[in-house]
């Protein structure tokens, strides 16, 4: 991967991790109102308008939405719509910060599943990534794994699933025809635990949290994609490791959630892995364009 592309994948990365923290900060504000699947419908199709709006006004987008892969499509979107489930679930019981530093278990199984499926190597840094991310997890997470959190456990599981499906779609399709494909098929999952009328529970107040969720459950799948075109799972997957000291402030702010020392120790862990995964890949390609 080219030093350059490096620089892509961060930039990327970086308007996932907003988009995520966005996204949970919706849900918890929608969840007074709709159930967690009503939300996901939601999302979907929020993003499913925006989608089909830009493809009856480009010529150029219709020609992307081919499906090639639509089994692999339809196996990536039913689990993930099943692990959107369980951790937004989790964001209603227990802190941000705990939710998301569980759900960075994700890495560890990402990386296993990227060497046999998508063929990447396992090098000393990717490897080295995860483990410190993982002491950065355990440091946070030092009481123990509280209620709610096997939840996000198998949550991780299934958004690894997903992660991985992802990166193999983007070697056939665009951006944009698997983000579409996404909102297009998880719609109707999602609808099939709302209730049709669920729209008229919401209130003029939740507007911002409406438009949230459409925006960042649009922007961040967007985002992450182009993360994985530009550069390896390896690469990409441990620079999500920073959602975690992101979402503990934001939980403080907003909640008043707990925020000690050991949430940035923690989260010092975990840079500390994604710098050095990230210098280690930079020194690599420059060496290899010698």
């Amino acid at each position: 991967m080219a030093p350059q592309n490096i620089v892509r994948v961060v930039l990327w990365m970086s308007g996932a991790l907003l988009s995520f923290s966005a996204m949970a900060i919706s849900v918890r504000a929608l969840a007074a109102t709709l159930g967690v699947m009503e939300i996901l419908a939601l999302r979907a199709g929020f993003g499913l308008i925006v989608m089909a709006t830009l493809v009856a006004l480009r010529a150029d987008l219709r020609a992307m939405i081919n499906c090639r892969h639509l089994r692999l499509h339809l196996f990536r979107n039913t689990v993930h719509v099943a692990s959107s489930y369980l951790w937004a679930m989790s964001l209603l019981l227990i802190p941000l910060a705990m939710t998301f530093a569980l759900e960075f278990t994700t890495p560890a199984w990402t990386l296993l599943l990227a060497a046999p499926v998508l063929g990447e190597r396992l090098t000393a840094s990717r490897i080295g990534a995860v483990v410190f991310g993982l002491l950065g997890v355990l440091v946070i997470l030092r009481p123990g794994l509280a209620p709610g959190g096997l939840l996000t456990l198998v949550a991780a599981f299934g958004l690894a699933i997903t992660l991985i499906a992802t990166k193999k779609l983007t070697r056939t399709d665009s951006t944009f025809a698997i983000v579409f494909w996404m909102m297009l098929i998880q719609l109707p999952l999602a609808l099939i635990g709302s209730d049709p009328l669920f729209v008229t529970k919401l209130n003029q107040g939740q507007v911002p949290a409406v438009i949230g969720i459409g925006v960042s459950g649009l922007v961040s799948h967007y985002c992450l994609t182009n993360a994985f075109q530009a550069g390896d799972a390896g690469v990409v997957v441990p620079l999500d490791f920073m959602r975690i000291p992101l979402i503990a402030v934001v939980g403080w702010w907003l909640y008043g959630e707990p925020l000690d020392v050991f949430v940035f120790l923690g989260a010092g862990l975990i840079i500390t892995g994604i710098l050095w995964n990230l210098r280690s890949e930079a020194a690599r390609m420059s060496k290899a364009e010698r």
